[in-house]
């Protein structure tokens, strides 16, 4: 996460300084090491046009900036869409600042650091989906003697339902999006909701608990990331880091090696779940942990379904679940593992996708592999199999993926997080975040994190963007050709192979890529989650950001920045492409934002609307 400090007051950055001493660098870095970091962006993606040259990013690019406010580009406007703590019906009370809720107020509100989104329709009405990824806890127990901490059982219950997704119509009047109360839409689904486990692992003696004998019924979602949309119009929500919620009553309990390999601790980060719920109480319930680390399907249209947890898609950190649709009719998933070393993944249906026809059970049954990068711009898909990875059953695999994925020996990446499809042809990106342990320590696996391929720098703090196409363009193949779309960095600081690819520059330099989706005319927007200190190695990076980036050309450009300490994360298009919505997820994380009520009201992690002031389509 971002190192601590408080960005600076002033919003500009001295760019003719930087690009002068960036310029500089750069002459140094080719005539010395001939082509740098070129060498490893084998797609060989282009240099940001200059001048008058051709471009298809209509927007003029926003300077980095400490600002606590939003920064879009002139022409473009925004405005709060909804806020942690906004009532969903109207029996539900207002934001209080002073005590930020209860377990009670907090049921029918929207949860706290919205991440992933997405945006459905039924007829003329607008359904946002929302993930609640975790709680601020020293903002959400905040105010007047709060702790940061919870204190009691409702503190529990509030923080439970500050996670889950939060599902709620939207309606624009005069041009403003707001939530519509007591829309038959509007629900919240939090760690207590009740689940069906579904896929392979289904039943299994691993998923079994005193509570759920049969292990084929949970309670609850929570660290939700990223996440995904079915052509059949279901909503994807990605459990990530579910381990942080468990701990254990006994002190001396044995942690097995298969919970330590998703960082199972005896303690958890702070929620203190386990003292009002013991099945999060890993001495009394070891085998919970094994049913949360999934992909989970809702109906966002009916609020009285069942969310399905999808074990068919494996068990790890899932950062987002990006769906294709192959030539065939099969249903491929794309999906990364953030943490740092562990791996991509990609999952094909077994069933094919019919429009129209009965899609439900497509999640459940298919193959899944892991990819493994090669020399050469090569790459191939690793099938997930008992004979492959030494597991008993295919059961065991979706439970297990992390193992199975280090048997069949499938590259180890530098934290891979949202995955994103071209619409306009067969590629698909990944963000590469950042990994300071590479060539240094062996992921959680024990693992090796050699220096090499879609991962080129040792301690790699500013992260990249790998690539990659199937052969004949086919999702369903196996092999794939790979390169690197951007190597983020800082040319203004380094000259070595930290100062990114040659389509970084001191005016759209960023570190950390982290959300990642594309707009229906094929170009990319790449999210950030990063170090804001604006200093050292990220002088001039400013607040976390949203860029633009053209496939075809290489060219980056910054389109927005957000406020203090927050991460930019999740976006949506309205049906008429009019409207984009984005997430601000934790603002203020080290206490310095008042994003975005300002005064001495708490921070509060928001969705936002941008559009353009003369009504134009976005992207």
């Amino acid at each position: 996460m971002a190192a601590a400090g408080e960005p600076p007051e002033d919003a500009a950055t001295d760019f003719g300084v930087l690009a002068e001493a960036a310029l500089a660098r750069r002459e140094f870095l080719e005539k010395t090491v001939g082509f740098g970091i070129a060498a490893f962006v084998l797609g060989a993606a282009a240099p940001a046009p200059a001048g008058d040259a051709p471009t298809r990013l209509g927007f003029k690019a926003v300077p980095a900036n400490g600002l606590d406010t939003v920064t879009v580009p002139e022409g473009y406007s925004w405005h709060i869409v909804a806020r942690w703590g906004d009532p969903l019906w109207s029996d539900g009370p207002a934001f209080d600042p002073a005590t930020r809720g209860t377990g009670a107020s907090q049921e029918r509100a929207v949860g706290d650091n919205n991440d992933g989104m997405a945006l459905f329709t039924d007829g003329p009405r607008s359904i946002l989906a929302v993930n609640n990824e975790y709680v601020n806890r020293s903002i959400f127990y905040g105010g007047p003697g709060g702790t940061g901490r919870p204190r009691n059982a409702d503190d529990v219950r509030k923080g439970k339902a500050g996670h889950g997704v939060s599902i709620f119509e939207i309606a624009d009047a005069g041009g403003r999006w707001s939530i519509v109360q007591n829309s038959p839409y509007n629900r919240r689904i939090t760690a207590d909701t009740p689940m069906q486990i579904t896929g392979p692992a289904r039943g299994h003696d691993l998923l079994k608990t005193a509570a759920d004998p049969s292990g084929t019924r949970s309670l609850g979602t929570w660290n939700n990331c990223g996440n995904g949309r079915t052509p059949w119009g279901t909503y994807l929500a990605c459990e990530e880091n579910f381990n942080g919620y468990f701990s254990s009553s006994d002190p001396a309990w044995e942690i097995p090696a298969e919970l330590r390999r998703y960082g199972l601790r005896r303690r958890d980060r702070g929620y203190g779940w386990a003292h009002a719920d013991e099945r999060f109480d890993l001495a009394r319930h070891p085998n919970e942990p094994n049913r949360a680390g999934y992909v989970v399907e809702i109906d966002p249209l009916d609020p009285a379904s069942t969310p399905r947890k999808r074990t068919a898609l494996g068990r790890f950190k899932h950062e987002n679940a990006e769906v294709v649709v192959a030539g065939d009719g099969r249903v491929v998933v794309y999906m990364g593992d953030d943490e740092r070393g562990e791996f991509l993944y990609k999952f094909i249906s077994r069933g094919r996708y019919v429009a129209g026809g009965y899609n439900a059970d497509l999640l459940e049954t298919g193959e899944l592999f892991a990819a493994r990068f090669e020399d050469g711009g090569r790459g191939r898909w690793l099938a997930l199999t008992p004979a492959a990875t030494g597991l008993a059953s295919e059961a065991e695999i979706c439970v297990h993926t992390r193992q199975a994925a280090s048997a069949v020996r499938a590259t180890t990446m530098d934290r891979p997080e949202w995955v994103a499809a071209n619409p306009t042809k067969a590629e698909v990106y990944c963000c590469l975040t950042n990994n300071r342990h590479r060539g240094r320590k062996p992921n959680a696996g024990g693992d090796a994190t050699p220096v090499g391929g879609p991962n080129p720098r040792a301690a790699n703090i500013y992260g990249q963007i790998v690539r990659w196409t199937p052969d004949g363009g086919d999702h369903l193949a196996n092999g794939f050709r790979w390169d690197l779309f951007a190597v983020a960095g800082n040319p203004a600081v380094h000259a070595d192979l930290r100062a990114g690819s040659k389509n970084i520059t001191p005016a759209n330099m960023f570190n950390s890529p982290d959300g990642l989706a594309f707009s229906a005319g094929g170009l990319i927007w790449i999210q950030t989650d990063g170090n804001y200190s604006n200093t050292g190695d990220f002088a001039g990076h400013g607040n976390n950001q949203m860029l633009v980036g053209d496939p075809s050309t290489g060219e980056v450009r910054r389109f927005m920045v957000g406020p203090r300490e927050c991460e930019v994360t999740g976006t949506a298009w309205s049906t008429d492409r009019r409207t984009l919505f984005v997430g601000i997820q934790h603002p203020g994380e080290r206490g310095h934002s008042h994003f975005p009520d300002g005064g001495d009201n708490p921070p509060r992690s928001s969705v936002i609307a941008i559009t353009r002031d003369d009504g134009g389509r976005i992207g």
